[in-house]
């Protein structure tokens, strides 16, 4: 990690981002020992997830815990890109960077003259990152909540006997992050090795589809459309059910082998259970899930 902090130390990343994803980007490179800048809005009083507040929280502080989770270590400058004077020092303090990470409505990066084949001609070993809700093409905007939605996250999130349930964090935010932050280090390694920076563009809605893995797959590949099951899992079993201990407690139950479910089958004492034809093989366990659930909650 001391490496990695002396590595990134001559690194400058610019930030015209708000909420999660984009700032989540950024604050990985502060905490590698970048010098991150954060452009935030004036006229709505910097970036929206200061206002984020819990009813505990201080209303007259301007930093709030959800803004606090993402723009650790970063310098904040404030800067309205509506006039000319704040597109002319953003662009300038930009100029000077290695990565640029926006997330303007699509089109509004030309408004602002930062767009990346202006500021790649003046700075051509600029990493630009351009971060959309649907695409560049699109100009709806998109909070976590909608992509959830759109993506079928909701959808499969939540049992047969409820409505489709949000996850308690911004998933899709989470994912982009991580995503983009896995592009942004290959640029960095195409540019060490030819000084060339590199455009990078991703949005919520591309993130969240090609998050579903193994739900998108078995539709893809195997014509079934992903349900509420719960905590249960469509391809293994058993796996993520939760079930009650006897004082009450509860445990999660995650066999992922032939093996992790013998020793499952030893541990509860019902070793015979493995050899069961109904339950000899996973994807019989997934096939007969209801009727080893009922006996392991029995155990």
């Amino acid at each position: 990690m001391s490496f990695l902090k002396n590595y990134f130390s001559d690194l400058v990343v610019v930030e015209c981002a708000s909420v999660l994803a984009g700032p989540a980007v950024g604050m990985f490179f502060a905490e590698l020992g970048a010098e991150v800048i954060k452009i935030e809005n004036p006229s709505t009083n910097g970036d929206v997830t200061r206002g984020w507040k819990l009813n505990s929280e201080n209303m007259e502080d301007d930093i709030s815990a959800y803004f606090s989770s993402v723009n650790w270590g970063k310098k904040s400058i404030a800067l309205d890109l509506k006039t000319d004077i704040g597109k002319a020092t953003a662009k300038k303090i930009i100029l000077k960077s290695d990565i640029f990470i926006q997330n303007f409505l699509p089109g509004d990066e030309k408004k602002y003259a930062l767009d990346y084949k202006s500021l790649s001609k003046e700075n051509p070993k600029l990493i630009y990152v351009q971060i959309t809700a649907f695409g560049e093409k699109d100009k709806r905007p998109g909070f976590d909540a909608i992509l959830q939605a759109e993506t079928g996250f909701m959808k499969i999130n939540g049992t047969p006997e409820t409505d489709p349930i949000k996850m308690p964090v911004a998933l899709i935010d989470v994912l982009l992050a991580h995503q983009v932050k896995e592009a942004v280090l290959l640029a960095l390694m195409k540019r060490n090795h030819t000084g060339k920076g590199s455009f990078i563009s991703s949005s919520l809605f591309k993130s969240g589809v090609a998050s579903l893995i193994n739900q998108a797959a078995n539709y893809l590949n195997a014509g079934v459309i992903p349900e509420r099951k719960g905590s249960d899992h469509p391809n293994i079993s058993p796996y993520g059910t939760v079930f009650k201990t006897k004082d009450g407690k509860e445990i999660v139950i995650a066999a992922g082998t032939e093996k992790h479910f013998i020793y499952l089958c030893e541990a509860l004492n019902i070793p015979d259970l493995a050899k069961d034809e109904r339950f000899s093989w996973n994807h019989l366990r997934v096939k007969n899930n209801e009727e080893l659930k009922a006996i392991l909650k029995k155990k």
